[in-house]
């Protein structure tokens, strides 16, 4: 074991804790057991099958009310992983559930015996027919593949809040729709064909023209049961009609009976099934859509009600106007919806009352617009609006920053609200709809009935199409709460069926929370029908059992997850999985939502448990170890939750009191060890990298891998050790070049000026002259100790930077301008908490400045392009995200570039200052799409603005990764440039 190891124990839970009843059983702390673990390695082999109890923990939980632990969890990379399986299922007399993204709402995605994750292998996505169609892989989120498609001016139908993070595989098995789609652009009517895998292994292509033929020789027995049970619909005419008013409205509970109405073969019949059969008939490994439009111009209000009748009464007005989105927000929604950053504080102040209209319209060309907006001016001069709060405004508008403001607040609804439920408590999302013409009587008989049970009051939904959902927050430990939570759903659902003949799940799909009432919304008739198709497509049971159909009348009440209070910082999470995708460890180790769970698994056991030794062992390096700490979950979660935080936190709580003051030291004396690193760096080019990477490797297996960096052959050459002269006098601002291109100098073969030296020069041409104060050496952002958890560190150079800049800067009067985003960040914001409180006053003086928001807003103005490089592709990093000036990267880079491409799979390079060096792994794990597809072709230039990302992307592609202020300064300098 290396010397400085941390202890496990060391991030044990202080807390007092009381066992829960849900807690897993010590018997389950060595995983998967035997035999199931053995033959499936066997099968599969070892990458492949996630075995230790910590695996199974952080798979248990999605963004339903329910957790259950499986046995065991496979990782296929094809086709004939899932036939492998699917077929050891069948011999076992084993159960699979399929699992992607883990957004379903209603436990669809969790099993208790075979997992199967679906999400790591199976991104991707072809345009077909200049983006007329799209093939896309079930891994593929809503939002990359709209990416793609946006090029063509194209996108999906179906549009759910939780795009971001949810995968075609799971939109398609729940028939999930969203705010626009209603029932005529959903997976059912927008998807042309489907390749799916059957319980049997069989694999169907219904696009394929002999696929009927293929499945008749390979199924007969299905293929006559399916026509026998189209042919017995068909003959009863009452039924047949019942079928068609169902979807009439949108429905997505139990099986798409219609599916028999409208396909007449038995592949048809199966394309039509499969769309929201919740992974219960197969496994979708491929789906090829029909795309609509992307109507560009957009005009879009959020106009405000004094009351739920008023606003429903609109829907319909507005709905005849031609707009495409009509999304209902009561009182109680928009107050919660403050802790969504960029909603207006003053929401908190509206009335309970006040119910809002989140209006908007579309369209191709500006004639269309103008005219959606005559109408629109006209219909709202009709309406009796208010304005209870000095933001709200009652206008249409094209401005696209506060359009995407109006949906980040509707987006929220179940994170905002669900964030500010009491802590320790369970969220249930509830979805239904009705006819949009009963839109208002329900939704008052809704909140009465919340009212009635003793559920705090909230709802929200896609108005225009009469589809509501509400949330039930409850302690699913007490019995007494879960006594509630029965009662309520019994009289929801027959307030539902019996009074509105409505939908109890709209666009949520059955899951296991609405499976003992499908009988009521049904009928017995077309239930034992959808009973029937289930026996003759998966006659052995094999997948998903008790999700969609359940005969158990208190199915939706086992497996309810109790929620312990963990760290403040997480506590809030509601496990909805929107952080993952962009979490730079999710494909390697855990994201950002697992942490939590992992964490609240600590707290559910007793101390010295078996199982909780088992997750502290394994949380070092799968959890704090492997965060990058880039924080970009905050951006992700709508209420803001920073795991990465937490995990500095955590790596802070390993340190022992000898390496904090060690970690204090270095910031106290770190001019001496800047001039040490850029010695070390000059030296290594003289003694080469297979020394070096020996030497490295030999002091991390002695010391400790995650505090001894990596030595890696991307690792550039010293800078200069001089900084270009420059004169304070008639200085436009202070510039000051970060430690990393103080250290660290430009790609290999670069051919012109540093950083450095083109920051000056450019600056000095665009008459808005840098002076770099002669002291900046010894001096940092802070990053460095912040996030490896040195407090101690951290205060003493946040102080320092601070205290320094306000002296360069004449007290703030001049801005500072940071060649490296991530230091910009590091001055801006992250040293603020670890200032002593003058030095707080001394930072709110100060103006930091991002060198490429510098360069964009001041300097190109004022520049002459001389010349452009044909392409550049960017790399923005997460501090730019952060910081919210990735439009300036492109900005400068479309000044210096004919072409400038910004890699769809682009993300949090993970590289992390030195995080990189620390664990290769991570970054390469983190890059690997983005390489992907940044080597697909090429380009001349590879730009991005700060160093270190840079090295992690040369790394990944291969390529020579620099500031784009490099190149502004090459396609601005006059006279003849070589490059």
């Amino acid at each position: 074991m290396p010397l400085l190891e941390p202890k496990p124990e060391t991030l044990r839970p202080g807390a007092v804790r009381t066992p829960s009843l849900d807690r897993v059983p010590d018997q389950q702390s060595q995983g998967t057991p035997e035999p199931l673990r053995s033959e499936l390695l066997d099968l599969l082999g070892p990458e492949k099958v996630l075995w230790k109890v910590s695996d199974l923990v952080k798979y248990a939980s999605d963004a339903s009310p329910y957790r259950f632990v499986p046995q065991v969890v496979v990782v296929p990379e094809d086709i004939d992983d899932i036939s492998a399986i699917l077929s050891y299922a069948h011999g076992k007399g084993r159960e699979v559930v399929f699992r992607a993204a883990g957004t379903s709402l209603n436990g669809q995605a969790q099993g208790e015996d075979i997992l199967v994750d679906v999400r790591h292998h199976w991104a991707g996505i072809e345009v077909l027919d200049d983006g007329a169609q799209a093939r896309i892989r079930p891994g593929t989120t809503i939002l990359r593949a709209n990416a793609a498609l946006a090029r063509h001016g194209r996108l999906l139908g179906p549009d759910p809040a939780s795009a971001i993070a949810c995968t075609i595989g799971g939109v398609v098995a729940n028939n999930a729709s969203g705010m626009t789609a209603g029932t005529t652009r959903n997976s059912y009517r927008t998807v042309s064909s489907l390749t799916f895998v059957l319980p049997s292994g069989t694999v169907v292509d219904t696009g394929d023209p002999a696929a009927d033929e293929d499945l008749a020789r390979a199924e007969p027995r299905l293929c006559e049961g399916l026509m026998a049970l189209k042919a017995e619909i068909e003959a009863d005419a009452e039924l047949t009609a019942r079928i068609r008013a169902k979807y009439e409205i949108k429905n997505t509970n139990g099986y798409r009976l219609d599916a028999f109405l409208d396909g007449s073969t038995p592949v048809q019949i199966l394309r039509g099934l499969m769309v929201g059969s919740e992974g219960t008939f197969g496994f979708i490994s491929e789906v090829v859509f029909d795309t609509l439009p992307l109507d560009r111009r957009i005009s879009t209000a959020l106009l405000f009600f004094p009351s739920l009748t008023a606003a429903a009464a609109a829907v319909p007005r507005f709905n005849d106007a031609g707009a495409i989105a009509v999304e209902l927000m009561d009182g109680n929604t928009l107050r919660a919806s403050v802790s969504v950053q960029g909603v207006p504080a003053d929401w908190a102040e509206l009335p309970k009352e006040t119910t809002a209209l989140l209006v908007e319209f579309r369209a191709p060309d500006e004639a269309g617009q103008e005219a959606y907006e005559r109408a629109a001016a006209t219909l709202v001069e009709e309406l009796d609006l208010i304005a209870p709060v000095a933001s709200v405004t009652n206008e249409f508008t094209r401005e696209a920053k506060v359009i995407s403001g109006y949906w980040k607040a509707r987006k929220a609804f179940v994170t905002a609200v669900g964030g500010s439920r009491p802590s320790g408590t369970t969220l249930i999302t509830e979805d239904f709809a009705v006819p949009p013409s009963r839109l208002a009587d329900a939704c008052e008989a809704l909140l009465g009935l919340q009212a009635e049970h003793g559920f705090d009051a909230a709802v929200a939904g896609h108005a225009a199409h009469g589809n509501l959902h509400f949330l039930l927050a409850f302690d699913a430990a007490k019995p007494s709460d879960v006594d509630r939570y029965a009662a309520f759903m019994d009289d929801f659902c027959r307030l539902t069926v019996e009074r509105f003949d409505g939908s109890l799940k709209a666009e949520h799909a059955t899951g296991r929370n609405i499976a003992p009432f499908l009988e009521l919304e049904w009928g017995p008739k077309a239930t034992e029908l959808m009973w029937r198709t289930k026996q003759v497509i998966d006659p052995d049971g094999v997948l998903a059992p008790r999700i969609v159909l359940d005969r158990d009348p208190k199915a939706h009440l086992r497996g309810l997850k109790t929620i312990p209070k963990v760290e403040l910082v997480a506590d809030p999470c509601i496990e909805c999985g929107f952080c993952e995708p962009t979490c730079p460890s999710h494909d390697l180790t855990t994201s950002p939502r697992q942490r939590i769970v992992l964490r609240r698994e600590m707290m559910r056991q007793p101390g010295g448990s078996r199982v909780e030794a088992q997750l502290l062992d394994a949380y070092g390096y799968d959890a704090v170890d492997t965060c990058a700490g880039d924080s970009t979950c905050k951006l992700a979660c709508p209420v803001g939750i920073d795991t990465g935080a937490m995990m500095k936190d955590f790596r802070h709580q390993r340190h022992s009191p000898r390496e904090e003051r060690i970690a204090a030291l270095t910031a106290k004396n770190f001019k001496a060890v800047e001039a040490a690193a850029r010695l070390a760096v000059a030296a290594a080019e003289r003694i080469g990298d297979g020394p070096l990477e020996k030497l490295t490797a030999f002091a991390r297996k002695a010391v400790r891998p995650d505090l001894v960096p990596e030595w890696l052959p991307e690792i550039p050459g010293a800078a200069a050790r001089k900084l270009p002269r420059t004169s304070r006098v008639g200085a436009s601002a202070v510039y000051y070049p970060a430690c990393v291109n103080r250290i660290f100098g430009g790609p290999e073969g670069h051919r012109g000026p540093s950083l450095p030296q083109a920051v000056v020069a450019v600056s000095a041409r665009a008459g808005k002259p840098v002076w770099i104060p002669d002291d900046v050496a010894g001096t940092c952002c802070s990053t460095i100790w912040h996030s490896k958890g040195y407090d101690a560190g951290n205060a003493v150079m946040a102080n320092r930077i601070v205290e320094a800049a306000w002296g360069w800067t004449a007290g703030g009067r001049l801005p500072l301008v940071v060649d490296a985003s991530s230091c910009t960040l590091g001055i801006a914001h992250e040293v603020v908490p670890y200032l002593t409180d003058d030095n707080r006053e001394l930072h709110r003086e100060l103006t930091i400045v991002d060198s490429l928001v510098w360069a964009a807003d001041e300097l190109l103005p004022e520049l002459t392009v001389l010349r452009k490089t044909g392409s550049a592709v960017l790399h923005p990093t997460c501090s730019m995200q952060h910081l919210d000036d990735v439009e300036q990267l492109r900005t400068v880079a479309e000044a210096c570039a004919e072409e400038v491409v910004i890699p769809d799979d682009a993300g949090c390079c993970a590289f992390a200052g030195d995080r990189g060096m620390l664990h290769k792994e991570l970054t390469a794990s983190a890059t690997a799409k983005e390489a992907a597809e940044v080597n697909a072709r090429e380009y001349d230039a590879y730009l991005s603005a700060n160093r270190m990302c840079e090295i992690g992307m040369d790394r990944a592609t291969g390529r020579s990764y620099y500031s784009v202020l490099m190149e502004l300064e090459r396609a601005t300098r006059p006279g003849t440039v070589v490059r």
